[in-house]
């Protein structure tokens, strides 16, 4: 017997593969199993396809001999996956479309990054034995409460969101299965579908400061530095690698990592923090991985990244992060630790359960504002970051090339005159034709100081241009995730209390990571813009004693 099911809601399809279902139309169900929070039937019209499992009710015929001897003759009902919340009305689908990969589920759509295998730390690690259970922690594990996103006191009886369910102010689920705002989780905090058991440790606090909120300082600053990679080899020379020795300062152990190690890391991390802007990692290279100038760049540009990361409040005292400072050749601590990563409960919807936020909540409307300024501060700022790369790496080739060139052929032509200056045989004259070939080869030497003068003071600027376009591209997802929260808030008055304090949660966050930014932003570029100044008066102090050097040499002429 075909199984039924009851609309619940109307909902217009506008996708390829979707039907349109209208209110009280009984339905044909082709499989009972959601794919991503839809299910595939055919409507009242002959139309099959997709359509939102939470506008319908499955209707299950459970009728046996004995179920009628019980008296039990009419059919049972069930919901098909109500969210905690009930769906939106088709006015509400018609503006936000399709649920996200993966948005069932009490992570409530976290977009997964590769897991990747045992061989992702160290191919010389090969474990093929079943992943077994991973404990809490890697030392004592900090006591335990569940955490979900319902608040207290606000909890609705079945009654009452059914009633909920055929207003207009109910909270409508975004049907765009490629959301951000659903990848990352938000949605699904927001609509109280995350649970998960929060330690201590994994406690995110956000404080108000004199900007607005910002995360707790760091009561253990650190700093972590990487030393000049070293080639390694295995399986008897067939295989190459470099591997770059991290020497955090709170331990002062040093620890080898490759690259892939870095990147294993950089996916974790994405996944566990949907609104904290994770910085890049400098570009993959599939030729010339042993070229001496790729690996100096590629480790300044890790240098960078570290930074960046140990200066993160958030970032720096997370577990997978320091478990990937601190590790040493234990094999199996470490395999332990990278399985725990990546089981880790507390990402997408449930990453939002660990934060604390100030008593006093945001003004909704004021956030708003702020987060409408970001945008069009990051993307003047992007606009112009791509305007000084072009200017300084121009000028870095005509420094390189040009004004190398230029100078060594004025020394040249110098050198010249004082061999044509030479063929006088007068005494007098030898002081100053030595004079004026010193001051060619002065000229030429000067040529070398421009080739060389780009990677001081430019190529750091542009290495940090290049870090920073990586947070600009990060910041559109994060913004995404919080103006979700805040459409939802706004779409649902009668129910903005509840709905208030999970889109305070979110935009609490959302800011402090904002203030985050531009702190960090302030800090690197005037530290930069400072160096690149002291690196120029440098420079031309440099050219001024080779010029005052040749001047002298007239003098001794005398």
């Amino acid at each position: 017997m075909a199984l039924k099911a009851r609309v619940l809601y109307d909902f217009h399809s506008e996708n390829p593969g979707e039907i349109s279902i209208t209110e009280n139309e009984l339905v044909t169900l082709f499989n009972e199993e959601e794919l991503e929070g839809w299910l595939e039937g055919e409507n009242s019209r002959g139309e099959a396809g997709l359509f939102p499992a939470s506008y319908v009710e499955i209707i299950r015929d459970h009728i046996t001999s004995n179920a009628n001897n019980n008296g039990f003759s009419s059919p049972i009902k069930t919901k098909a996956q109500t969210p905690t919340h009930a769906s939106c009305t088709s006015s509400d689908a018609q503006s936000q479309r399709g649920l996200g990969a993966g948005s069932s589920g009490s992570a409530g759509g976290s977009f997964h990054t590769s897991q990747g295998s045992d061989d992702d730390w160290d191919d010389d690690w090969d474990d093929s034995s079943p992943a077994t259970e991973v404990p809490q922690g890697l030392g004592s594990t900090p006591p335990l409460y569940p955490v979900t996103s319902s608040l207290p006191g606000r909890r609705e009886s079945t009654q009452q969101h059914q009633h909920q369910a055929k207003s207009s102010a109910t909270v409508g689920r975004n049907l765009n299965r490629f959301s951000t705002f659903v990848k990352s989780g938000g949605e699904a905090f927001l609509l109280g579908e995350a649970s998960a058991l929060v330690k201590d440790g994994d406690r995110i606090c956000v404080v108000m400061g004199k900007h607005g909120p910002e995360w707790q300082e760091d009561p253990y600053p650190f700093t972590c530095t990487i030393d000049d990679p070293t080639k390694q080899t295995k399986f008897k020379g067939m295989k190459s690698y470099m591997s770059y020795g991290l020497t955090p300062t709170h331990t002062n152990v040093q620890v080898n990592r490759r690259y892939k190690h870095f990147d294993w890391l950089y996916a974790r991390l994405v996944e566990r923090f949907p609104v904290i802007s994770v910085p890049h990692l400098p570009e993959k290279q599939a030729t010339g991985r042993f070229e001496e100038d790729f690996i100096s760049k590629r480790r300044k540009g890790l240098i960078w990244w570290m930074n960046h990361m140990t200066s993160h409040p958030v970032l720096a005292h997370c577990d997978v992060f320091q478990h990937f400072l601190t590790c040493g050749a234990d094999e199996k601590a470490w395999k332990q630790g990278k399985r725990k990563a990546e089981r880790d409960e507390l990402v997408g919807a449930n990453f939002f359960l660990t934060i604390s936020t100030p008593a006093v909540p945001l003004d909704l409307q004021e956030v708003e504002s702020k987060i409408e300024g970001f945008k069009t501060f990051t993307k003047r700022m992007d606009e112009n970051s791509v305007v000084v790369n072009t200017t300084i790496n121009e000028f870095a080739r005509k420094q390189a090339a040009g004004f190398k060139k230029e100078y060594q052929k004025v020394g040249q032509s110098f050198k010249l005159l004082a061999q044509a200056f030479e063929l006088d045989q007068q005494p007098y004259s030898v002081g100053l034709n030595k004079a004026i070939a010193d001051t060619g080869e002065a000229y030429e030497a000067i040529g070398e100081y421009f080739a060389e003068q780009p990677r001081q003071d430019l190529d750091p600027i542009s290495d940090l241009l290049d870090l920073y376009r990586g947070h600009l591209a990060n910041f559109p997802d994060i913004i995404h995730v919080q103006k979700g929260a805040l459409t939802k808030v706004k779409d649902c008055p009668k129910q903005e209390g509840e709905l208030h304090d999970r889109c305070n949660i979110i935009s609490c966050a959302t800011l402090a990571e904002i203030q985050h930014f531009h702190r960090t932003r302030v800090r690197d570029f005037r530290s930069q813009m400072q160096h690149h100044l002291r690196q120029q008066i440098g420079f031309f102090q440099k050219i001024t004693a080779k010029l005052e050097d040749a001047l002298q040499r007239y003098d001794d002429d005398q």
